[in-house]
C-alpha cells in the first residue's frame, strides 16, 4: 500500500533530528505542517441536548424555631439483670430462647446437682447421727451415768450439723436459676452441656415495658436538673422523656456526666437502640426545605435550584429533620426555588426545566 509523500512526511517529521531538518525543502515542511494542523482541528460532535423536565418546586423558607442541643444516647431497659450461677458445674437444662417472655420465678436454667446432692445427703446423715447421740447421752445424763459437758458438746454438734445441712440445701438451690422479674430473654451466653463457672452470666433478662435512654452530658449542661424534659428521637420515632437520674460527678477524662432519661411505658423502642436526646436551647432562625428535595450525592447531599429555566446542582449541608422538612445549614439562601419530589433524584446539572403549578 502506497502512502502520499506529504502524509509520510507528516508522520516521520517529529522523528527527524533537528540537525537534519534544515535539509528538507520548505515546501515539504509547509505541506506536512498543514496536514498536521488539519488533523488537530477536527472538533468532537456536540453532546445531545438534555430534554426539558417538568418539575415542581418549593421555596427555601426562613423560619423561627426552637433551638435544641442534640446528644447521642442508647436505649436501655430500666429492669435488666445478668443471671449467673453461684455454683460451678455443667449446664444440665436451658429451656429458654432469645426473646421468650418469662414470669418472675420461672426456671430458666439448671446446673448439674450430683455433687451438691451428695453433700446434702452426707450432711443429713451426719445430723441424724448427732441427734441420736444427743438423745442417748441425754437419757444417760438423767440417770447420772454421763457428764453434762458431754451433752452440751453433743448439742453444739447438732447445731453445727443443722447449719451444714442448711448450707448444703442452699447450695443445691443455687443449681436452679429462676427469673427475678417479668421480662424477656435478651441474651443467652451458653448452651446445654456447657461448663458454667460461678459468677459467669448464663442469661440476661430485661423488662421491655420500662425503657430509658442513657446519655453522656457535657460539662456545659451539667446544671440540668432531675425532672427536666427532653425530646427523644429513636429512628423515626419521637418520644417525650424526663430526666430520672443524673450523676453528680463528671468523668475526669471525657468531662461528661451520665444522665438517665425515662421514656413512656411500653415505648416503641428496643434496648440497645441508638437514640438522640434533644435539650431546649432557646429560639433561632433556620432555613428549611421539603425532605424530598434533598438527595444523596456520593458522600454528600444535593438539591437542584431552578434558575434561568434550568436546574442548577447545589451541594448542601443539612441539619435536623422534622415533620417532612430538613434544616439547611449551608448551601442555600432564603427565597430560592428548589426542585421537589421524584424529579430531584433524576435531574442533571444544567438540564432545562419547566415548573408545573
Amino acid at each position: 500500500m502506497q502512502r502520499h509523500p506529504l502524509a509520510l512526511t507528516a508522520m516521520i517529521l517529529p522523528c527527524v533530528p533537528l540537525l537534519f531538518r534544515p535539509a528538507l525543502s520548505g515546501r515539504v515542511l509547509a505541506a506536512g505542517l498543514a496536514l498536521t494542523l488539519a488533523g488537530c482541528s477536527r472538533e468532537r460532535p456536540p453532546a445531545p441536548a438534555l430534554p426539558t423536565a417538568a418539575v415542581r418546586t418549593a421555596e427555601v423558607l426562613a423560619v423561627t424555631e426552637a433551638r435544641s442541643i442534640e446528644l447521642p444516647g442508647t436505649v436501655r431497659a430500666v429492669e435488666r439483670a445478668a443471671l449467673a450461677p453461684k455454683v460451678t458445674g455443667a449446664v444440665e437444662s436451658l429451656p429458654v430462647v432469645l426473646g421468650q417472655p418469662v414470669r418472675a420465678g420461672d426456671v430458666l436454667a439448671r446446673i448439674s446437682a450430683n455433687e451438691m446432692g451428695a453433700r446434702l445427703a452426707q450432711a443429713e446423715a451426719n445430723l441424724g447421727q448427732a441427734r441420736r447421740d444427743l438423745e442417748r447421752e441425754t437419757g444417760l445424763l438423767a440417770k447420772n451415768i454421763t457428764a453434762a459437758e458431754t451433752v452440751r458438746n453433743l448439742e453444739d454438734r447438732v447445731r453445727l450439723m443443722e447449719a451444714t445441712v442448711a448450707e448444703a440445701r442452699a447450695m443445691l438451690g443455687y443449681t436452679v436459676i429462676t427469673a427475678p422479674f417479668d421480662g424477656v430473654i435478651a441474651r443467652r451466653f451458653v448452651n446445654e452441656g456447657d461448663f458454667a463457672t460461678a459468677g459467669s452470666p448464663l442469661l440476661e433478662i430485661e423488662n421491655p415495658a420500662r425503657q430509658r435512654v442513657e446519655v453522656e452530658v457535657p460539662e456545659s449542661l451539667a446544671a440540668i436538673p432531675v425532672g427536666a424534659a427532653a425530646l427523644i428521637r429513636a429512628g423515626e420515632t419521637e418520644l417525650p422523656g424526663r430526666v430520672a437520674e443524673i450523676s453528680p460527678a463528671l468523668d475526669p477524662v471525657a468531662r461528661t456526666l451520665l444522665a438517665k432519661i425515662d421514656l413512656p411505658v411500653r415505648a416503641a423502642v428496643r434496648s440497645g437502640q441508638f437514640a438522640r436526646v434533644a435539650w431546649p436551647a432557646g429560639e433561632g432562625r433556620a432555613l428549611v426545605v421539603p425532605a424530598s428535595s434533598v438527595t444523596p450525592f456520593g458522600q454528600m447531599e444535593r438539591v437542584f435550584v431552578v434558575a434561568g429555566g434550568k436546574a442548577v446542582l447545589r451541594l448542601v449541608k443539612t441539619g435536623a429533620r422534622r415533620g417532612g422538612q430538613i434544616e439547611i445549614l449551608a448551601g442555600l439562601a432564603a427565597g430560592e426555588q428548589v426542585v421537589t419530589g421524584p424529579a430531584a433524584a433524576s435531574l442533571r446539572d444544567g438540564q432545562p426545566v419547566e415548573v408545573k403549578p
